[in-house]
């Protein structure tokens, strides 16, 4: 991404928005939720009860290690996602990309990798019989109509992507009191 001729690495606008859709930042925020720094990630608790794990970049590969899982005699380079949520319920691995652009870029194109990157974590993941999902979370960025077709693509292969936001619901996380009472 470049704004006003500075390249990417430089900009702070892509951390702000990752900041802003920090699904630990917002578990904490979020009444019965609690989140620890762990061993390896993060536990997160609901009323004192771990219902899942986040694991960020290097950190899912420590998670693999603890499981006795040798990712590489499984694939050959190593993936790092922006967060990866192991729901304990679901026995599901939710692999979370966080994608912000207000400029043309490279993050176009890193739309079209999903299916690869979703089967590279199947295959990690077939020892331990967990389900995966991967999914993106976007910035109103990518609601522009020239996006359409790549957007009609992460579903044809069966990924996902929402604006802004993921749900706890989406999560297969419990959804705290306040929230679903309002929602009556």
């Amino acid at each position: 991404m470049k704004k006003n001729g500075i390249g990417g690495g430089n900009t702070v606008t892509g951390i702000e928005f990752e900041k802003e859709v920090d699904i630990l930042v917002f578990l904490d925020k979020k009444e019965g939720y609690t989140t620890k720094k762990d061993t390896i990630g993060h536990k997160i608790n609901f009323n004192n009860k771990t219902v899942a794990y986040s694991f960020r970049k290097h950190e899912l590969y420590k998670f693999l290690e603890a499981k006795n899982i040798d990712w590489r005699k499984i694939i050959s380079k190593k993936l790092l996602p922006d967060d990866v949520i192991y729901v304990i319920k679901e026995n599901t691995i939710f692999i979370l990309e966080v994608k912000y652009q207000e400029v043309e870029g490279s993050v176009d194109e890193k739309l079209q990798t999903c299916d690869f990157k979703k089967k590279q974590y199947q295959k990690i993941f077939l020892k331990l019989n967990y389900k995966v999902e991967y999914v993106y979370i976007l910035n109103d960025w990518f609601r522009k109509e020239k996006y359409k077709d790549v957007l009609d693509y992460i579903i044809s292969v069966e990924c996902k992507y929402y604006f802004n936001k993921i749900t706890f619901e989406e999560l297969g996380l419990p959804v705290p009191e306040k929230i679903s009472k309002n929602k009556k």
